[in-house]
């Protein structure tokens, strides 16, 4: 079977840490694979911040964004009070949105573990349909 496969980018514009917790584990004791991408959510919001923006739902407006699609690769093990350094890069501009990468890497062991995509569209709450990226926000992801 194919492997999927994530091309990172040629730079990173954000990059935070987040220690593991007891809520991030599974029963095998290492982080969940589900739990990775609410760890992309994490980084995603204190980036949107980073940016000068309040959260994924209030870019302008009405005006948030949704997820289209999401990829996770794993490439290592993660444990309870491990390190992880999160960076993200945006890539994919379009009318409508555009794709953050992340790059997970284990400061603990010294190992990467695991990249990230995750398809945003932005969105109008109100008028529960897709909306152009604002302006504002644009200018900042493309510096």
């Amino acid at each position: 079977m194919a492997r999927l496969e994530l091309e990172l980018p040629d730079k990173f514009m954000f990059s935070c840490e987040i220690s593991v917790r007891a809520s991030d584990l599974n029963y095998g004791g290492h982080v969940g694979n589900d739990n990775v991408l609410t760890l992309m959510q994490e980084a995603r919001i204190l980036f949107y911040n980073h940016i000068g923006f309040k959260d994924e739902i209030h870019f302008e407006g009405n005006v948030g964004q949704i997820i289209s699609d999401a990829l996770v690769i794993y490439k290592s093990e993660s444990f309870l009070g491990d390190r992880l350094t999160i960076q993200i890069g945006v890539t994919d501009f379009n009318k409508y949105g555009f794709d953050l990468i992340y790059l997970i890497s284990n400061q603990t062991t010294g190992k990467e573990a695991a990249r990230g995509k995750t398809g945003i569209v932005c969105f109008d709450y109100i008028r529960k349909k897709v909306a152009s990226v604002p302006q504002r926000l644009l200018a900042q992801l493309q510096q």
